[in-house]
């Protein structure tokens, strides 16, 4: 018998041929499932571009094309947020707007030619709350822009600033640390605006007359933590952290502010790569706390 080097030519063809059928029948599954999975990621790149924000992909498997879904998930999932977040704050903006404008409306109907000290009071009050509620948009929208110019951080001293906002509403402040120790690199204005927001908003939910303290300790050789205790009723637990949503009012709650100081608290402390969350206390009512690095990375801040 003739060996497989001695065939003829036609012989061993026909051998190559039935070897790179086989290796194309046993490659097709797979190369079909990588082929889908791109088609997958294509479409759902188009769709994301031509404005479905909610499009996401699969994500199924470890090689790079699952790496490429995972960070077009992720990506569409940040941007997505942001963009709903900003439709949100526009809507309510709006709502929030009415109620003030029409105030002064009516007032301004009722006043005819005889302006009454209470109805330019109303009127005065209706306008501060307007101005208020646009610093605020304003800065939320600033702080949801990583390009803003916030100005250069510097060392701040936390003891003094609490200090100074403390005497404001009458609030203790409780020093556990070496006051040296309780500094951070950050934006002054910012923080000086969260902490003036955390206190505000546990004055306007505590019962009236009631103590307020803030704690400042060092947790750690690079975190300190700010603690904003009140005599409230408490938080719900289900809205421990909706109280961070913009424009968010606990059900029965009085109303007051413009429902977005502690919005701004959170995206403050986020700036300064911190956190912040609220808690209720054993003896009785809310406790805010804030965690925030003593050197920021230089990417943050």
């Amino acid at each position: 018998a003739r060996s497989f080097w001695t065939r003829p030519p036609n012989g061993f063809l026909w051998s190559l041929s039935l070897v790179a059928l086989a290796m194309a029948l046993a490659t097709y599954p797979i190369t079909r499932r990588l082929t889908r999975r791109l088609q997958a990621l294509q479409q759902g790149v188009h769709a994301w571009g031509q404005g479905n924000l909610a499009v996401r992909v699969p994500e199924q498997g470890q090689d790079e094309v699952a790496f490429l879904a995972r960070q077009f998930n992720h990506t569409a999932r940040q941007i997505e947020g942001l963009v709903n977040s900003h439709k949100s704050l526009l809507a309510n903006a709006s709502h929030e707007l009415r109620t003030p404008l029409t105030r002064i409306r009516m007032a301004l109907e009722l006043m005819g030619t005889q302006p009454t000290p209470a109805m330019r009071d109303q009127i005065a009050q209706s306008i501060s709350e307007v101005d208020q509620l646009i610093d605020e948009i304003l800065l939320a929208s600033r702080l949801d822009s990583p390009e803003a110019d916030l100005g250069t951080p510097e060392r701040v001293d936390l003891v003094g600033l609490a200090a100074e906002e403390c005497s404001r509403v009458a609030a203790q402040v409780h020093v556990l640390s070496a006051p040296e120790a309780l500094q951070v690199t950050g934006y002054p204005r910012l923080l000086r605006r969260m902490l003036r927001n955390l206190l505000d908003n546990a004055r306007h939910y505590g019962p009236t007359g009631g103590e307020l303290d803030v704690e400042l300790d060092r947790t750690s050789a690079e975190q300190l933590v700010l603690r904003i205790n009140d005599r409230g009723p408490g938080i719900p637990s289900q809205y421990l952290d909706q109280v961070f949503s913009p424009f968010f009012r606990l059900p029965g709650s009085v109303e007051g502010g413009v429902g977005l100081g502690l919005a701004l608290v959170r995206s403050i402390a986020t700036r300064h790569q911190g956190r912040v969350w609220c808690e209720n206390r054993p003896d009785g009512g809310a406790r805010f706390v804030v965690e925030l690095p003593i050197h920021p990375a230089s990417a943050g801040v």
